[in-house]
């Protein structure tokens, strides 16, 4: 019997291990392993993923790799830290309702760390000196709002998307499409490719875009529409927003800053509060749709798309990128998008079989029942891939 009950507690001593390992992203100490083996032992493995994510290897190292990729158009895992990545560490940290990333007036940085510039709106110097000077994440970052920290109307913020470290990467140049797509990439887990549905009506694609691109008006009408016809009315809730940088001594935007026309502040160009890369190459299509305000509708609400589980309590349309963030967060697919990312991030495999695909359907109900607090999918995550 005590045979047995030793063979038992090595195998929880190897589960503590693997699953310190994935969570932590380094070894557990003795104590630590041993009080999750007898965690585990006790029937109470879930606890024992909370104890390995009491490291600040946790929020250092698997955080910070888990979030970056979703910075940067790129996908670089060795981007450096910033507002965008350190308010997603916070959130998690704090057991904020996950939805916050794409609606809240939320962002988090450092207090009362000696020698760290000060958080900025032309830089990423608070940030980057956090990390080249190895502070600790897990207690150094402080909650704030960033109508505080910005300047952009509590109304203008949007989680994540308003951060500066998303402008930089999606609103700097081109037509504020990129802050979409990405989105929805990194938080939908669909690219617009997925979303393709030709039946809806067109009517709100703008005027840059071509109806018979290189001569030919089919392929408009079979593979451009049909993106575009639900990416542009969604898209349209970024009209009042620019990355503002000198090109020529800065063409990296490294000292550029986010913008938002607020009532009564109008574009040169526009002589209205949409910004100027919203009626770029007009002449494309002159009878195409020209933004005049921030109004966004969701057309994936029919057709296929209906499946990623719109919320029914929302109606589908609103103004400007807070409402519109939180119409992507209400949905099932973000939440089910959020314990993929976990379970991949934890298991290191994506889902293979019936097994898998339960596991992921029902945590993502619990995630959803539970406020949407992240740690709990790492936990059930971590709990189920122990023994591999």
């Amino acid at each position: 019997m005590l045979a047995f009950s030793a063979n038992v507690h090595a195998d929880s001593l190897t589960q503590a291990k693997r699953m310190h390992d994935r969570l932590a992203g380094v070894p557990g100490t003795q104590l630590t392993l041993e009080e999750m083996a007898d965690l585990i032992t006790q029937g109470n493995p879930e606890q024992a993923a909370y104890l390995a994510m009491q490291s600040p290897s946790f929020y250092n190292v698997t955080l910070k790799n888990w979030v970056t990729p979703w910075t940067n158009e790129e996908a670089d895992v060795f981007a450096p830290l910033n507002d965008y990545t350190a308010t997603v560490i916070g959130i998690v940290r704090d057991d904020i309702d996950f939805r916050e990333i794409l609606m809240g007036d939320i962002v988090y940085v450092a207090q009362g760390v000696s020698g760290i510039p000060a958080y900025s709106l032309n830089n990423n110097d608070h940030y980057e000196s956090l990390e080249n000077n190895g502070i600790d994440l897990s207690s150094a970052l402080v909650q704030n709002t960033q109508s505080a920290v910005s300047g952009l109307p509590p109304q203008a913020t949007a989680g994540v998307m308003t951060t500066r470290g998303a402008a930089k990467s999606f609103f700097k140049d081109g037509t504020n499409r990129a802050m979409l797509r990405f989105t929805l990439m990194n938080h939908l887990c669909t690219d617009l490719e997925q979303l393709k549905d030709t039946s809806l009506p067109p009517d709100r694609i703008r005027q840059d875009l071509s109806r018979s691109p290189g001569g030919d008006s089919r392929i408009f009408a079979n593979s451009c529409a049909g993106c575009h016809n639900g990416m542009d009315p969604l898209a349209q809730a970024f009209a009042y927003y620019e990355y503002e940088y000198n090109v020529g001594s800065d063409p990296e935007g490294e000292n550029g800053r986010i913008i938002y026309n607020s009532e009564g502040q109008n574009d040169p160009q526009t002589n209205s509060r949409v910004t100027a890369k919203h009626r770029i190459n007009s002449n494309n299509f002159p009878f195409g749709f020209v933004i005049g305000d921030d109004r966004w509708d969701n057309y994936w609400r029919e057709g296929i798309n209906q499946t990623l589980g719109w919320s029914e309590q929302l109606s589908g349309f609103g103004y400007g990128a807070k409402s519109m963030g939180e119409e992507l967060a209400n949905s099932k697919k973000f939440a089910s998008c959020q314990v993929t990312k976990v379970f991949e991030n934890v298991c290191l495999r994506r889902p293979q079989n019936a097994a898998d695909r339960a596991l992921i359907a029902s945590a993502t109900n619990d995630f959803m029942s539970s406020g949407y607090r992240v740690k709990e999918v790492f936990a059930q995550t971590a709990t189920y891939c122990a023994g591999e």
